[in-house]
């Protein structure tokens, strides 16, 4: 069935790039959160997204008004009913997204794929959540996600080859490269960079250097365009705590343990860009 209209379960900062990725690509979207200040900050953020492009004439300033016109903004999940295609992109929590998925399962029309944007989490658990596993796919986008071109699309152990071929292809409109990827505790991307992430975590606790010097050196050295203490803060101190649990719980091995400093950070609400402080100051929200 032809994709029309997608559905984005989660307003957050994955939630709003997603959806401004799909608008932009002239997709129909409904946007879904239990927040409407977290909907209209999200309003907001596409918004900005979409003046930039106009700005950089990608498109024209009617094609944005057309994609903002085309953006359903709801606290009622039950808005799903009209989606040919559904993301989660709800926060890292094992227990929140199989919820969600029951819920989706039973609003979405049958038939139709239920993505989940889970950076870590086992696609095969959260699919059989459902009465559809062979139509649960994982589609993880990366941050920020209207500039990273990569989409690792996950197959869970009864995910359908069908499923697996739309989400390719749907990935493909929406300007994105998709990488196939085995479920997996962090898939491709994640289990190699957060365990980075956590060590410069660790070198920090340690005294080996200071924030931006850790930072300096892995961007000169490595040759790598952010330094792994403000990518963390990008992404999320949370979101990267939930990673490493996952990773320790799932994999076993002790090399995945979670810095202290960081689990510190994150019981100070220190969560990075999106509370206005992590690892570096950002001033308020």
């Amino acid at each position: 069935m032809a994709v029309e209209t997608i559905g984005v379960l989660g307003a957050g900062q994955m939630g709003s790039g997603i959806s401004q990725v799909c608008l932009a690509s002239g997709f129909r979207v409904v946007l879904n959160d239990v927040s409407f200040d977290a909907l209209e900050r999200a309003r907001g953020v596409i918004g900005k997204g979409l003046d930039v492009l106009v700005r950089k004439e990608k498109i024209a300033a009617a094609d944005r008004d057309k994609a903002l016109a085309a953006l359903t903004a709801t606290t009622d999940l039950s808005d799903f009913a009209s989606c040919d295609f559904a993301v989660e992109a709800a926060t890292e929590r094992e227990e929140l997204k199989i919820s969600l998925f029951r819920k989706l399962d039973g609003i979405v029309p049958e038939g139709r794929i239920l993505a989940t944007n889970t950076s870590s989490i086992s696609v095969t658990r959260i699919a059989a959540a459902t009465k559809r596993p062979e139509r649960v796919v994982g589609m993880h986008f990366m941050n920020p996600v209207p500039l990273m071109k990569l989409v690792e699309v996950v197959r869970g152990l009864r995910t359908s080859d069908e499923t697996f071929a739309a989400t390719v292809d749907l990935s493909r409109k929406l300007g994105k490269e998709p990488v196939p990827a085995n479920d997996s505790p962090g898939f491709i991307v994640n289990r190699v960079l957060v365990p980075m992430i956590n060590e410069a975590v660790y070198a920090l606790s340690e005294g080996v250097g200071k924030a931006e010097d850790i930072d300096a050196a892995m961007r000169m050295g490595a040759n790598h365009p952010m330094g792994p203490l403000a990518l963390a803060d990008l992404i999320g101190l949370d979101t990267l705590l939930e990673i490493l649990h996952v990773l320790h719980r799932e994999l076993g091995d002790p090399k995945y343990r979670p810095c202290p400093l960081l689990a510190r950070h994150v019981d100070a609400g220190y969560l990075g860009k999106k509370s206005g402080r992590g690892f570096y100051s950002y001033g308020k929200e």
